[in-house]
């Protein structure tokens, strides 16, 4: 003897009707249809909350990735601005002995602090004319040319802690005309 289902034992002992069964059977059909279509919407959900963590992911390694290029590009710079500064430094007079007749005290600002340097009269001269420039160097203040300062600058500029402009009165002491104004349209 075949073993019967549930549902055809119910409908041959009379229980069930045979419209009733179909209506059964179709509504959990139904249900299976149903089931299965909401699985692929969570699973289209779940791929599409997947891709999205991937892109941020992705952005958040790109931005990583763009910092430690810029942090590494500054290290670049500036230990090229320390081997600058260090093969072309000048010579100042000895710090140590202030009471010497040739040093001067030289005062600039530095992050809004007074600090003095001491060095000769003819240097002195030289940073005022915008001839030698005051650069930092870890926590020391060293001279350099204008051209090496110009270089420095480029680089860091925050390193260059004074650079006077060189001025042009030696020029207009020697022009006689200076004094006098030349109009921008004058036609020769």
């Amino acid at each position: 003897m075949a073993k019967l289902s549930l549902q055809e034992q119910l409908l041959k002992s009379g229980l069930v009707s045979s419209g009733r069964a179909k209506a059964v059977k179709s509504e959990k059909q139904k249900q299976v249809k149903q089931q299965q279509h909401n699985k692929k919407i969570e699973i289209d959900v779940a791929k599409e909350q997947v891709q999205k963590l991937r892109l941020e992911q992705a952005e958040k390694d790109r931005e990583l990735n763009l910092q430690r290029k810029q942090d590494e590009q500054q290290k670049h710079l500036a230990a090229q601005v320390k081997q600058i500064i260090e093969q072309n430094r000048l010579a100042q007079t000895d710090s140590s002995n202030k009471n010497q007749d040739d040093s001067v005290a030289y005062h600039f600002t530095d992050n809004n602090k007074v600090k003095t340097l001491y060095v000769s009269i003819s240097i002195r001269d030289q940073i005022a004319q915008g001839k030698i420039a005051i650069v930092r160097l870890n926590h020391q203040y060293e001279l350099v040319s204008a051209e090496i300062a110009e270089k420095i600058k480029l680089r860091e500029n925050a390193s260059v802690i004074v650079f006077n402009q060189p001025t042009k009165t030696d020029e207009n002491l020697q022009d006689p005309y200076s004094s006098y104004h030349v109009p921008d349209d004058l036609l020769w």
